[in-house]
């Protein structure tokens, strides 16, 4: 976490008009606690009297402005002392500069004292003609000519060899001044950004080349209100050379304003400042608003994309888990076969075999010998398949195999994304050194549906596949963002420390990475741990490390029945008083409910324990040690739709969630090809944003629409196979993130512009 410093008094009032009214006091001991090391999720979960329950969203957005307003100030004592030592600063620039809250603007404040090249303005003064600037600046002169007032500064010796020249180079005087106030800058920008049209046309050497990008060979559309995936896809189309990108500006309003701005009343220089105002536009102005807006254009689309990756990646984190059952995972292949990887109910690696039922015939029994032998020996309660090739072909055989040998063992499909990247990571090297990549995946993919969280966070969440342009954003945002979302699904989880591999733990509140690795390492050296307070004979693990992570991590079957709850144990003896106040042990009240409700809360209240925090404590002791993610669900695939061939218009299946985008959802119907639900068929209710109406992981019923099996494109709706479809589903609470943009224009082809990686479903 980055240094956040305390908030002077302005800062402070800016915030508090950015987060729509919170109190001085929640900011400034946000603050505080910053300060002194805290982490987002530390502050939100267990500092609640403190922040006046500020809830994670608030108290990171607190944590980002601080930083940016950190950055701000030292770049303004910079700005400062570097005009203080020209001998330019005066009182008013001072003052304006200390009330600036925006990055820009500070910028556009020091243009005119910023170092710079060699200029035409330069050229002029150095010719002495800056003073001719001046005169022609106060627009006194009513009368005679501008030759005439110009001719004393011809000087052949200087290089202004007639008048000409001298008004030529005042001129160029005039427009850097004009281009550097900071108000015309300003009042440009506004102008650009509220009425300018972001244009795409075709690179004349690519007329006529078919592409995805066709659609924008002749495009225009207001910049103010492009949505995020169709910037990011003309940007993509401008990189991989294809698209000619501009920005039309109102250039008639931007020049009248000028001149109003430049033109003090009738003089004889009107005309020449006329010319000023449009050379210092065009020549000055223009170019570099230009660069600023498409900057901050893609800024936006960025923060918009981001925003979807991250509130994708949330839910797919928080899957409900199957639970501590032991699975045998899948890794379905054809030629190759398929790597069958069984794991006891903690995750932990037990055998596995390669067998090859799509080979031919001869090697179907081997293969369903092999299947039953692992399902016996290792008392599985569970088959997870991959969802990639073969994953339904698998699926089947599998099923076949059991019901022959009058097994009832669930099937579940579970995603692939990303397992290659997994099983090709250090993390799994470290984890399998001895086995094969794909015996890796196959233990992955058991392991996902044990607890997608603990084992989605050894992927690179870039690599998960429910982005949009995650590759085209700005790389470091993006990684903030996800990594934000991942610390806050763990923490809002909780971690069992005996099973946690070492990449879970690095996303608990205070802990890190080679923290991580040294609990690891003592666990494995010295046996689990059997009490909270152990993690402090961790080397490297201290006091303060303790008092971030301790309420996050859970021992199952601890003898204080607390140490696998959320309490914090600076609070087991609050409980612990609690519990002897009604005559029973810790073990006793955690273990029944209607003990815990008589508790008289505002009894234990004081100054340093509120009712926020007593409330949680009470929370908790009702279901210590409970899952807060939802109950497993498994979606069913329709055995006779196997493939995209075998999809008819009007049928109606049930599918998985696989990505929400601005524009619509996506949705595995088992065909080894995601379908299409467009926004408009998403809900029967009008949805500004599809995540009103589904998340990713979210089983769904939908009728199929069209399908289009060259271009291989399924177009689906919800609303058509549900009459409640838009009803929001119940959700519990979880680690919140920004909402995104506005959802695509209808009419639009939402495939060749989405950036999802929506082409057959494998790896």
């Amino acid at each position: 976490m980055s240094a956040v410093q305390l908030p002077s008094p302005q800062i402070l009032a800016w915030l508090m008009e950015e987060t729509g009214g919170l109190k001085a006091s929640q900011i400034a001991n946000t603050a505080e606690l910053f300060a002194a090391g805290g982490t987002v999720p530390f502050i939100a979960r267990y500092r609640k009297e403190q922040t006046g329950e500020l809830d994670e969203v608030q108290v990171r957005f607190i944590e980002e402005r601080l930083g940016y307003y950190a950055e701000l100030c030292e770049r303004k004592a910079t700005v400062l002392k570097s005009i203080e030592e020209q001998g330019k600063l005066t009182p008013e620039l001072a003052a304006r500069i200390a009330a600036t809250r925006q990055k820009t603007e500070l910028e556009d404040l020091y243009l005119p004292y910023k170092p710079k090249r060699r200029t035409k303005a330069t050229i002029a003064r150095e010719r002495g003609l800056e003073p001719l600037a001046d005169l022609i600046a106060t627009q006194l002169h009513k009368s005679g000519t501008p030759q005439e007032v110009a001719a004393p500064f011809v000087d052949a010796a200087k290089d202004v060899p007639d008048v000409a020249a001298a008004l030529e180079g005042a001129g160029h005087i005039l427009a850097e001044r004009l281009s550097e106030d900071a108000d015309a800058r300003a009042l440009v920008r506004s102008l650009t950004w509220e009425q300018g049209i972001f244009t795409s046309c075709v690179e004349p050497k690519k007329a006529g080349t078919v592409s995805k990008f066709e659609m924008y060979y002749d495009y225009r559309e207001p910049l103010k209100s492009i949505p995020s995936h169709r910037m990011l896809a003309m940007r993509r189309g401008e990189k991989e050379e294809l698209l000619r990108l501009g920005l039309e500006a109102p250039e008639e309003e931007i020049l009248l304003r000028l001149k109003g701005r430049l033109l003090k009343g009738e003089s004889i220089f009107r005309p020449l400042l006329e010319t000023v105002a449009v050379d210092a536009y065009r020549r000055l102005i223009a170019p570099s608003i230009e660069v600023e807006l498409r900057l901050e254009a893609k800024r936006r689309a960025d923060e918009a994309a981001i925003a979807i990756f991250a509130g994708n990646l949330k839910n797919l984190l928080l899957l409900p888990p199957a639970g501590s059952v032991r699975v045998l995972g899948v890794d379905p292949g054809l030629r190759t076969g398929s790597k069958l990887a069984a794991v006891d109910g903690t995750g932990r690696f037990l055998e596995h075999v390669t067998i090859y039922p799509h080979t031919g015939e001869g090697r179907v029994a081997p293969a369903k010998k092999e299947l039953l032998r692992l399902v016996e020996s290792h008392a599985v309660e569970m088959i997870a398949i991959g969802n990639g090739t073969a994953g339904r072909e698998m699926e089947s055989f599998v099923k076949e195999t059991l019901r022959e040998a009058g097994r009832t063992v669930p099937v579940v499909a579970v995603s692939e994304a990303g397992a290659s990247v997994y099983s090709a990571s250090d993390i799994a090297r470290e984890e399998f050194p001895e086995l094969d990549l794909t015996v890796r995946g196959a233990i992955s993919i058991a392991r996902r549906l044990q607890d997608p969280l603990a084992e989605l966070v050894k992927i690179d969440p870039k690599s998960i596949g429910v982005g949009q342009y995650q590759h085209d954003v700005g790389q470091t945002e993006l990684k903030k963002s996800l990594d934000a979302v991942v610390e806050g699904c763990v923490n809002w989880v909780g971690v069992d420390l005996n099973t946690a591999s070492w990449a879970l733990l690095a996303y608990v509140s205070g802990i890190g990475e080679s923290v991580a690795h040294a609990i690891v390492r003592y666990r494995d050296e010295h046996g689990p741990f059997v009490a909270r307070q152990g993690l402090l004979k961790v080397p490297r693990f201290g006091a303060r490390a303790y008092e971030q992570a301790a309420g996050f991590l859970r021992i199952r079957n601890a003898a204080n029945p607390l140490d696998n709850s959320a309490v914090h144990p600076e609070r087991y003896a609050l409980v612990a008083t609690m519990a002897a106040d009604l005559g029973v042990s810790v073990a006793e009240l955690a273990a029944d409910a209607a003990l815990v409700a008589r508790i008289d809360l505002k009894r234990y209240v004081s100054d340093s324990v509120g009712l926020p925090t007593l409330r949680d404590i009470v929370e908790e002791l009702k279901k210590p040690g409970r899952d807060p993610r939802a109950r497993f669900q498994a979606a069913t695939f329709r055995e006779d739709v196997r493939e995209m061939r075998d999809l008819q218009p009007g049928m109606i299946l049930e599918g998985v969630v696989t990505n929400v985008a601005a524009f619509g959802a996506f949705v595995d119907i088992g065909v080894h090809q995601d379908g299409l639900v467009h926004v408009s068929h998403l809900a029967n209710r009008f949805i500004k944003d599809p995540n009103d109406a589904v998340k990713v992981g979210q089983i769904v019923r939908v009728k199929v629409l069209s399908i289009d099996l060259p271009r291989k494109r399924i177009a689906l709706s919800i609303k058509e196979a549900d009459p409640n479809a838009g009803q929001r589903p119940t959700r519990e609470e979880r680690p919140a993130v920004k909402p995104v943009e506005k959802p695509a224009a209808s009419g639009e082809d939402p495939w060749a512009q989405s950036g999802f990686r929506v082409k057959t479903r494998g790896r």
